[in-house]
């Protein structure tokens, strides 16, 4: 958030400086996204932009949409579009201007899981830094049943058009919750009798022979790093991807996507 000085006179011509502070803008760029955007909240969105010329019936289809919710929407040339996304960014052709994210609140989201009696699914990560790892491993959380994913303030992608368009759109309806200590969230998570599990690359139970039907919360580190250590400290249970190749790790969102399908793989097979 930029702070912008700004020098003023008064009645009596009295130079006065203030500081004022521009609205948050994030643009979302993206078939899938801007319309999973569009259907979960249309109030945030400021405009809607859609390449001038394209007479597809996807921009037909997320025009029809705007209208439908009553969101503001134009054509602008594709040129504009790619200088609001950036010149290697993939818009196809739309794009929407919203507001900041609205990351939800881990213990509100915790004593709502609590009420509707179901078991919570949560994904916990440390670090994590590429907004594209972030936007996928939200997608596969939403894909597979998690009910939300956890991360920290500092040193952590924030959620950002890049994000949401590896995400295709998942972080529009899938909580995020923003926290300022990721070990003392641990304590908050394992306070409501949810285990933790920590990601590892050595000497740790394989996810099959885990009992993973239960309220469960999986915590990945960053890409290169994995785990701090004082978080992996914090986590009741430690868990590996067995691996058989030369590489020494997976990509942290491969790691996710395999982590939660085998919840999902469980706990369908329990029903």
């Amino acid at each position: 958030m930029h702070h912008v000085a700004i020098d003023r006179s008064n009645e009596l011509g009295w130079q006065v400086r203030f500081h004022y502070t521009p609205p948050v803008t994030r643009i979302v760029y993206g078939a899938n996204p801007v319309r999973e955007l569009i259907r979960a909240r249309p109030a945030e969105v400021s405009v809607v932009y859609l390449a001038a010329g394209d007479t597809g019936p996807t921009l037909k289809e997320i025009a029809h949409l705007c209208k439908d919710r009553q969101v503001a929407f134009e054509e602008r040339e594709r040129s504009a579009l790619d200088a609001l996304a950036g010149d290697a960014a993939r818009h196809q052709g739309v794009l929407a201007v919203t507001g900041e994210l609205a990351y939800a609140d881990l213990d509100q989201l915790l004593d709502d899981l609590e009420e509707q009696k179901v078991a919570p699914l949560l994904v916990v990560l440390d670090g994590v830094q590429d907004p594209r790892n972030l936007g996928a491993i939200v997608r596969s959380a939403h894909a597979l049943g998690a009910h939300a994913v956890v991360v920290a303030k500092d040193r952590a992608a924030p959620v950002t058009a890049a994000a949401v368009k590896a995400s295709a759109g998942a972080t529009e309806v899938t909580p995020i919750c923003r926290v300022t200590n990721l070990v003392r969230a641990l304590e908050t998570i394992q306070s409501r009798n949810i285990w933790t599990f920590g990601a590892v690359i050595g000497a740790a139970p394989a996810p099959a022979a885990l009992d993973l039907r239960g309220a469960v919360a999986l915590v990945l580190g960053a890409e290169a790093k994995g785990l701090r250590p004082l978080v992996l400290r914090a986590c009741d249970h430690q868990v590996q991807i067995p691996m058989t190749g030369r590489v020494a790790s997976l990509n942290v969102s491969v790691a996710a996507g395999i982590l939660l399908y085998e919840v999902a793989r469980q706990r369908h097979g329990a029903k």
